[in-house]
């Protein structure tokens, strides 16, 4: 009998191909060039499971162009990438890797914030270009972490997980989402106090944005939001590139509207607005919040395991359409 086909559209760990290898046959793209839509349509014709990142536009009628497709697995929490709804009225199972890269990201969404707060990157390209002849007293302030209001929007996994990080260093948190944790939720994340996001702008000296993205959550922070932020105040942006209005950002920082922002995410990734790289105030990287080698690997395994699950008959773990009615 025949293994089922799957197409593998970026470069994965070797050894989680390896164990692809065992329950499919397998086109892969290790040389990891990025597909456009027509190829990766082309591609997907013959096959019946794909192993996806957020690099791929699955569109609905990329789905209408594969017939035989049944599982659409994305290594990735997000999947604004994939057009559910025409995968689900299709009979394809879609799957997200949840919870494996809750912690990581936390970690990297602190670590964005402090490096923005306290001048990290800005002080070192200075010292690098051989500027630093003396001490002074004003050399680089910036702001406390410790002791300071911390905003979060999007108090998901992730942000319950970023809350959770600030009682040793004695923060007030808010947060704003979609609806009210328990209190039982609030209490684990540092006594998070729910409030609404024009609140929580006003009132918070380093604000998070952790929410997924979509139609609704498109352009969350405007030029609008930012007017309502403290001049003393930061921005970190780990959630999806989208979630900010990148123009009006760039001009707030610009203006010294808001002090710093460090952004990990951006609209048009990786193409992004160049207008970040005149501006000193704030933190460039590339889109690497779940960026260490144990998460990654969780992350490709978990994609691999819904896969598995998908074409041999099981119901995949992170199943985001449980209401598709499978293909045969």
């Amino acid at each position: 009998m025949s293994k089922p086909k799957i197409l593998v559209t970026r470069a994965v760990f070797p050894d989680v191909l390896e164990r692809l290898l065992q329950y499919f046959e397998i086109e892969s793209n290790q040389e990891d060039r990025i597909y456009t839509e027509e190829e990766l349509r082309a591609r997907l014709r013959d096959k019946d499971g794909v192993f996806t990142t957020p690099s791929e536009r699955v569109s609905a009628a990329t789905i209408a162009a594969c017939p035989q497709l049944r599982a659409i697995c994305n290594m990735a929490v997000g999947y604004n990438n994939i057009d559910l709804d025409a995968a689900t009225q299709a009979g394809i199972m879609v799957t997200n890797t949840p919870d494996v890269l809750n912690e990581t990201t936390a970690d990297f969404g602190w670590a964005l914030m402090m490096a923005t707060a306290r001048r990290v990157t800005e002080s070192e390209h200075w010292l690098r270009a051989g500027k630093w002849e003396k001490w002074r007293y004003d050399s680089f302030l910036g702001a406390d972490v410790h002791g300071s209001t911390l905003g979060i929007i999007g108090m998901g996994r992730i942000g319950q997980a970023i809350a959770r990080r600030s009682t040793g260093f004695n923060m007030q948190v808010l947060y704003h989402n979609r609806s009210r944790l328990s209190e039982d939720l609030e209490r684990a994340a540092n006594n998070a106090r729910y409030v609404s996001k024009d609140d929580l702008l006003r009132q918070s000296d380093h604000v998070i944005l952790v929410l997924p993205y979509s139609a609704a959550t498109h352009h969350t922070i405007t030029a609008t939001e930012l007017a309502l932020m403290k001049p003393s105040a930061t921005l970190v942006n780990i959630a999806r590139g989208g979630i900010v209005d990148d123009a009006a950002l760039i001009e707030a920082l610009r203006a010294g509207r808001i002090a710093a922002a460090g952004i990990d995410v951006f609209e048009n990734e990786p193409r992004f607005n160049p207008g970040f790289l005149s501006l000193s105030n704030v933190v460039l990287t590339p889109h690497i919040a779940s960026a260490s080698e144990p998460t990654r690997r969780g992350m490709a395994n978990t994609a691999a395991s819904n896969l598995i699950a998908a074409l041999t008959g099981g119901r995949p773990a992170n199943l985001l359409n449980p209401q598709v009615k499978a293909k045969a």
